[in-house]
């Protein structure tokens, strides 16, 4: 019997759905599962008469491979890995790759690559986007870890993957160690950024504007034909259409108590550890955990004023024009600030990252796709060194033109007392970056008057630092200088 080319462990939905999508590009493919009737039933069932193999132990799963052994672990992140990789490591031998395409945390993949290297294997953490569809049909992967794994798994990842309008993989080497995972992370924060800036549209166009379903149903349409062509922007278009079988309109019945992984959560602490200002992201992570409070909004409601009423009638169709502008210009700062925490981390982990070829990545298959992906690739294809996007020809103009749109939106949501956390914090860090000078001279004055901690000067080189001694009872002595 012919050996598989790759063997795959968990049969849960994109398991399954990668497994098709291997078998379905001209690769064999084993695959086992720890309760094994699971197997049994998609071996005949999903894939019968298909080129997949179906083992029911781990001896079983790695003797069927070709060597090197590729072993891909789609199961829970955390210690359930961690425990499948000991149950492998017996059954493998030097030279032979684990592969973990969930979404494990890139710190736990730095010490998972460190570890199963010093067994003589090689390891991959890769990240997968594109949900249950993108799996079967083509997701965006993010590989890295152990460099000398690349070579032997390159023909099948780039064979599954999402391809650009052009052919192009997206998918490519990430980087050692944990930067596979950590740009998935980063992937992901982005993801928040990006749901909860259109929610917040969506909220105007609903509160401020007094739309109907169908009306903003049309307007994500128009938008999805122009700069804001995008997965997300086309299935909020689609969920603003569908209505249930007693014609109810199913958005309407959702409750506002947003759920989540953790992916975003670990964004903003990645962010907060490498000291950038990520600030939309983690504004989209709070908007989700005070929407799940409910009960205690609904209770402030009845208690706690406010501005309310709407936009007049004659206003509706500019503040909508207004609305994509303000969306488009803050989905760039988003970006941006994406980049500045990738950039960060690889400085720290000495990571060679290839900025244009992680948004190439994302051109197609995962849940950010979009037609601005390609602006970013031409960014940093023209300069590989852009310390901001911001910065960034195009998306200077971008901003500028976006410029009088974008203070509207947020000048009339805090007029109408709609909460606008992402697409106001966009606004905020843009006015920041391009500010000469922002008022942490003040705040460098009060911490050396209360703990010493020390200043610079305008008029002095940088890393020289002085004390004050601002009551005339504290001193000359200062505390060390130093940054957390």
């Amino acid at each position: 019997m012919a050996k598989a080319d790759i063997g795959l462990i968990g049969l849960a939905v994109m398991g399954e759905n990668l497994i098709l999508n291997m078998e379905s590009k001209g690769f064999t493919v084993a695959c086992f599962n720890r309760t094994t009737s699971k197997v049994d039933d998609f071996i005949n069932g999903r894939a019968k008469g298909k080129k997949i193999i179906g083992a029911h132990s781990i001896e079983e799963l790695t003797a069927s491979l070709e060597s090197p052994r590729k072993v891909m672990l789609m199961v829970k992140a955390g210690q359930a890995l961690d425990d499948f990789i000991e149950l492998l490591i017996p059954h493998l031998s030097p030279g032979d790759i684990i592969i973990d395409g969930g979404n494990s945390h890139f710190p736990d993949t730095i010490r998972r690559t460190k570890y199963v290297e010093s067994k003589g294997l090689l390891y991959i953490g890769t990240g997968v986007s594109g949900g249950e569809e993108g799996a079967l049909l083509g997701p965006s992967i993010m590989p890295g870890g152990s460099p000398a794994a690349w070579p032997a798994v390159k023909k099948i990842f780039q064979a599954i993957c999402a391809k650009t309008d052009k052919g192009e993989p997206c998918c490519d080497w990430v980087g050692e160690g944990g930067a596979g995972h950590f740009v998935k992370m980063v992937h992901n924060g982005i993801e928040y950024g990006d749901m909860q800036m259109i929610c917040e549209t969506y909220q105007m166009m609903k509160q401020g504007l007094g739309m109907t379903n169908a009306e903003m149903h049309a307007a994500f349409a128009d938008w999805n034909k122009g700069e804001l062509d995008s997965y997300l922007i086309e299935i909020t278009r689609d969920i603003l259409a569908v209505k249930d079988e007693q014609g109810n309109e199913v958005v309407d019945l959702i409750l506002d108590a947003a759920g989540q992984k953790g992916t975003g959560k670990w964004t903003t602490i990645a962010a907060l550890d490498y000291g950038q200002p990520l600030t939309l992201i983690s504004e989209a992570v709070f908007a989700r955990c005070l929407s799940a409070i409910k009960e205690e909004r609904v209770a402030a409601s009845t208690i706690l004023a406010g501005p309310a009423g709407t936009l007049d009638a004659g206003k509706k169709a500019s503040m909508v024009k207004a609305l994509s502008k303000a969306l488009y210009a803050s989905k760039i700062v988003s970006y941006a600030q994406g980049y500045q925490l990738m950039r960060a981390a690889a400085k720290e982990n000495g990571w060679n990252l290839n900025y244009g070829g992680i948004a190439l990545m994302w051109r197609g298959g995962c849940i950010i796709r979009s037609a601005f992906l390609g602006k970013i690739k031409k960014a940093f294809d023209k300069n590989p060194n852009l310390d901001n996007l911001l910065l960034d020809p195009f998306f200077q103009k971008a901003t500028k033109s976006a410029q009088t749109a974008w203070r509207k939106v947020v000048s009339t949501a805090v007029k109408l007392g709609i909460p606008m956390p992402a697409i106001s914090a966009a606004l905020s860090y843009y006015d920041g970056y391009r500010c000469a000078r922002l008022p942490a001279n003040l705040l460098q004055a009060q911490r050396d008057y209360f703990g010493a901690h020390t200043y610079e000067r305008v008029d002095k080189p940088r890393k020289e630092f002085f004390h004050t001694n601002w009551t005339g009872r504290g001193g000359t002595t200062a505390a060390s200088t130093y940054v957390v």
